[in-house]
């Protein structure tokens, strides 16, 4: 970053008030006006789809496909005569929307060339489980509607989704937070590539059962939104009928600030995420509520508003060194001037990002400009020539209160990228405009699309209404298994580190722990800690595929050769690497011995008789030569004898030792 961004930087932070993450306190949020509400989408661990028979979970690679369908989006008018927001976004953008299909995972009806069959029962048992440990209430009757979807992530233009559950609750460490609804939906199709006007989909996910848990607007710092959102997860897990891995679970995080309005982050991957990115958000809004300040002070009339623009001669530009680079053959570069904008595009909104970037990220998604797409005057001034920038200046005859962009563009796109220009310029008059945002794990996002109208729903008339009778809740709710909150309790009573907590209830190893050390009568912890340390460490190096249930395998083999449980953390790294390796080979890659529990303490005397004959050292202690004797005979009493007991026979005999001394 130059002194100069450094600088505007800092200018910035003083004006809003901006402090980092770890240094914000509830205070400040509270002077902020945050609230956070959140969207959590988990998939079901179904064998089939939502509302057809293909089967889920089964990927393919990006030329592994048996057809290809290409689509153009268009919007029509509703029946009160109005266009969608977001559906005129999207036809301004001209995508060729192209869909990549696999008949292992996909059907006609994901085509939209056939009616949905009736809606998945077995993704129903499940999701009615989940909203049931939620404390919600369950509906009566589902009605099935769509929800439009006007990015081509669905081909239909539409999503199926029905709602299941009403007001539940679920608890954070500070207080409890509300939940309006649970849905059962279907996903949307797996984006691989966007690139310029096309846009390529595989349907290979499309229609795979999930549920959206959504939340009151009750988080009130970015640590309750995280904390909450993990909860939601966690529960979802533990009723086991949940889908885990890559992509499985998601959240759309609402974020909002005083003066500001709702902007929702699309697709956080993970809940870690969360902080960092509602708090850079909070600031963000804040930072484009201070910049409606400043042009109300410069501007008098804003609906008069409105950018100028030029086409710069092809001579003038291309001397230029800046620009050459981005310049494709035959575009055009274009100077705009924003009347009234002097200083404000390199007035910053993120970490690393300015106003500028909020014009930038439009361009590439409404006029598809890939990135780098324009240069704006404050970063331009200082290396380009005086004489070249008065030349620019002067074309539009800009005044010293204004600020100027420029871009490039084919013929086709120029329209659409002055126009978007243009509207987020007079955007910026009203403070902070309705989007939706993508989310990046640095915490800072960017523009996505127009926020989706509330009228985006209506009746879907290919399916009939779905009746629930009690007895049916009533069957189900004797299925739960333990509340999340009972199984968060019983990690603090057997004392697991809180640093073990998140992986265990994200992998739903609560009911194998607490089979394990009951069946086999072992410290809970020291199970947990197998998995939660030692089998994460494994997976942190070099992840593979691996089935949990192995240790309890493991564990039992264990038992039944009367073995020491030490043993199994030497076995371990063997059977992550080699999940299908018998597990008395096991032993023998790690070279254990087998013998009886006197040949190991035979070694004690032996041991203890060549450590007096080393050469003295200035550490020599008794806590130094019990540590050397564990050491020289562990391999030897790895699994023989508890390591425990080997040490008490070890102290026991040097003490005794010392007294005969």
């Amino acid at each position: 970053m130059s002194n100069q961004w450094e600088k505007n930087w800092l200018k910035t932070k003083e004006r809003v008030g901006y402090v980092d993450l770890k240094s914000a306190s509830p205070e400040i949020w509270q002077k902020l006006g945050f609230k956070c509400g959140l969207e959590v989408h988990q998939q079901l661990a179904t064998k089939k789809k939502l509302f057809c028979r293909c089967p889920v979970g089964i990927f393919h690679d990006f030329d592994d496909y048996d057809a290809e369908i290409v689509r153009h989006m268009r919007p029509t008018l509703s029946e009160l005569g109005e266009y969608d927001g977001t559906a005129l976004m999207e036809f301004k953008t001209k995508k060729k929307i192209v869909y990549r299909i696999k008949n292992d995972t996909a059907c006609t009806y994901e085509v939209d060339d056939t009616p949905p069959f009736v809606l998945n029962p077995e993704a129903l048992s499940f999701a009615m489980e989940i909203a049931l440990l939620s404390k919600m209430s369950i509906v009566g009757e589902l009605h099935i509607t769509r929800k439009q979807y006007l990015d081509g992530s669905i081909p239909t233009g539409f999503q199926r989704t029905t709602i299941l559950g009403i007001e539940g609750e679920i608890p954070i460490s500070n207080k409890n937070i509300r939940l309006i609804q649970m849905s059962i939906e279907e996903d949307s199709c797996r984006e691989v590539s966007d690139h310029r006007h096309t846009r390529v989909y595989y349907a290979d996910r499309l229609g795979t059962p999930l549920i959206e848990t959504v939340t009151y607007p009750e988080m009130l710092t970015p640590w309750e939104a995280k904390e909450a959102g993990q909860y939601i997860r966690f529960l979802a897990r533990s009723s086991g009928k949940a889908r885990t891995g890559i992509g499985a679970a998601r959240q759309d995080v609402n974020v909002s600030v005083t003066g500001g309005t709702r902007i929702e982050i699309k697709g956080v991957a993970h809940t870690s995420w969360i902080p960092k990115l509602t708090h850079n958000e909070a600031f963000r809004q804040w930072s484009l509520l201070e910049i409606k300040k400043d042009l109300h002070k410069v501007i008098a009339d804003k609906q008069k508003w409105s950018i100028s623009h030029v086409i710069l001669p092809a001579e003038d530009w291309k001397r230029i060194s800046i620009l050459k680079q981005p310049i494709s053959e035959n575009w055009k570069m274009v100077a705009v001037n924003l009347p009234g904008f002097k200083n404000l595009l390199s007035f910053f909104t993120q970490p690393g990002r300015t106003f500028a970037d909020e014009i930038s990220d439009r361009l590439k998604v409404i006029a598809c400009l890939e990135k780098p797409n324009m240069f704006y005057s404050e970063e331009l001034k200082p290396v380009i020539k005086s004489e070249e920038w008065k030349a620019i200046v002067k074309a539009l005859s800009a005044g010293e209160q204004d600020a100027q962009i420029l871009f490039w563009t084919p013929d086709e796109d120029m329209k659409t990228a002055l126009e978007t220009i243009e509207e987020r310029c007079k955007m910026a008059f009203e403070g902070v405009p309705n989007e939706t945002r993508k989310s990046f794990p640095d915490g800072t996002t960017i523009f996505e699309r127009v926020l989706p109208g509330a009228d985006r729903m209506y009746p879907d008339t290919d399916s009939k209404p779905i009746s629930i009778p009690n007895e049916m809740i009533e069957e189900h709710r004797k299925k739960i298994p333990t509340d999340l909150h009972e199984r968060m309790t019983q990690l603090q009573e057997w004392k697991v580190p809180r640093d073990a907590w998140t992986y265990i209830l994200r992998n739903n190893l609560m009911p194998v722990i607490e089979q394990i050390s009951h069946d086999y009568q072992i410290d809970p912890v020291k199970v947990a800690l197998i998995y939660a340390h030692r089998l994460k460490s494994m997976q942190a190096d070099k992840p593979l595929p691996f089935a949990y249930e192995l240790i309890a395998d493991l564990y039992k083999f264990v038992q039944n050769r009367n073995l020491c449980h030490e043993i199994i953390p030497e076995m371990l790294p063997i059977l992550y690497k080699h999940p299908n390796m018998v597990f008395s080979s096991i032993l023998s890659v790690i070279n254990y011995e087998q013998t009886s529990a006197e040949k190991v303490y035979e070694q004690i005397p032996v041991l203890y008789a060549m450590y007096q004959n080393l050469p003295k050292k200035s550490k020599h202690t008794p806590e130094a030569e019990i540590k050397w004797i564990m050491g020289s005979i562990r391999k030897l009493a790895l699994g023989n004898v508890p390591l425990c007991d080997l040490k008490c026979k070890v102290v026991e005999y040097i003490n005794k030792e010392v007294s005969h001394a």
